[in-house]
């Protein structure tokens, strides 16, 4: 039974069987909505051939969503009281991650981040509240948590006055600002390092990564429904989508087969670790995002160059194995699996200059696969 308060102590570090709690579940599934909005903003933007503007949108949007997502993760691993007050407080969270997603189309074709910022903003300062919070119940870490109170309240303010900025300074302005967010966790645990639990990180990471993929294997589907419904041609549909499907379970299995429970030793290296993941939660999304256009090419719905088209899917897939290489790959793995990853995502790329470069890519996918489950077993056998 949830008890009305409990003061805020941090958990332990090696707590036993640390699970993902119902709330934390019911957080990520708020966050399934706002992801699936800027995917589907960033197809469209792709498909009318605004791609600077696309990316630019995209990559600033999901900024917002992942932040928001990854300190809630990180705090609640370290103070999660899950009493009554917390338990509504992370309930205003989801409500500012419901609004900012509402946001997202206004942010994509109007350059209007209002929405967007005021939802960000709701998630934010609830996440202050909890820090407080933690200054009070854990003494031996109030200079952490006041520092974490005061620098994500002084970043927000930015944020606010960046909406009153000319259009010319508000890329600037968000380089400066996301910054000065990312340092905010740096300063603060130099004080005294929260009592993060490795495992359960690791397993929440793990969650957001299935929520993405599942987004991309969503988009693929709606957008061969879409093709389908249309008449057109039903074998290309249908062989394009098993491709998008191989690709999306490759992924899956690169990311999955290299746990990083051990690589989260130091500070540097947790931060490393948590803030890469930035460009393996975005590329994943995006790949749905590509799917999409390469279905939209097939019908000849969009008047995308082939090369570009090719190029939403190939690119994204490329910096997902790339990143993955070098977050959870690179440190722990021997022989030919240490360089198959950035090998293969080259091969990746200059598919996107070939014929059927989402069906190459597939193939490439399942062999990166193969190359390293045979290079595990083989390590494993040699030990």
């Amino acid at each position: 039974m949830t008890v009305p308060y409990r003061p805020m102590a941090a958990r332990r570090p090696d707590e036993t069987h640390r699970a993902s709690t119902p709330l934390e579940l019911l957080f990520d599934l708020s966050f399934v909505v706002a992801v699936a909005s800027a995917a589907a903003m960033l197809h469209h933007s792709l498909t009318e051939n605004h791609i600077g503007h696309g990316l630019v949108g995209y990559l600033t949007v999901f900024f917002a969503i992942w932040w928001a997502w990854l300190n809630f993760t990180w705090f609640a691993s370290s103070y999660d009281t899950d009493d009554v007050i917390y338990r509504v407080t992370t309930l205003v969270q989801i409500t500012g991650v419901l609004v900012l997603a509402a946001g997202v189309p206004r942010a994509f074709e109007d350059g209007d981040f209002t929405v967007v910022t005021i939802g960000y903003l709701v998630m934010r300062l609830a996440m202050v509240s909890q820090w407080l919070r933690a200054r009070h119940g854990d003494p031996e870490r109030r200079a952490t948590a006041t520092r974490y109170a005061i620098g994500i309240t002084v970043v927000q303010v930015g944020w606010v006055g960046r909406l009153f900025l000319p259009e010319g300074l508000l890329l600037a302005a968000f380089l400066v600002l996301a910054v000065c967010e990312m340092l905010v966790p740096a300063f603060a645990e130099r004080a005294a390092g929260t009592t993060f639990h490795v495992g359960h990180v690791v397993e929440r990471y793990g969650l957001f990564t299935l929520i993405v993929l599942g987004e991309s294997i969503l988009a693929a589907s709606n957008a061969i429904r879409a093709g389908l419904d249309a008449g057109t041609d039903v074998p290309a549909l249908v062989s394009l989508a098993f491709a998008g499907l191989v690709i999306v379970f490759g992924l899956w299995w690169l990311y999955f087969d290299h746990p990083a429970e051990e690589l989260l030793t130091s500070l540097r290296k947790s931060l490393t670790w948590g803030y890469g993941h930035y460009l393996v939660f975005a590329s994943a999304a995006a790949v749905g995002a590509g799917l999409e256009v390469s279905v939209d090419y097939d019908t000849h719905v969009t008047h995308l160059p082939s090369l570009a088209a090719a190029m939403t899917t190939t690119v994204p897939v490329a910096v997902y194995l790339l990143v993955v290489w070098f977050l959870q790959v690179f440190e722990t793995s021997r022989g030919t699996a240490k360089w198959a990853f950035p090998i293969g995502a080259a091969l990746v790329l200059a598919a996107s200059f070939g014929p059927a470069p989402i069906h190459v890519t597939a193939v490439l996918v399942a062999a990166l696969v193969a190359v390293v489950v045979t290079s595990e077993r083989g390590t494993r056998a040699g030990a």
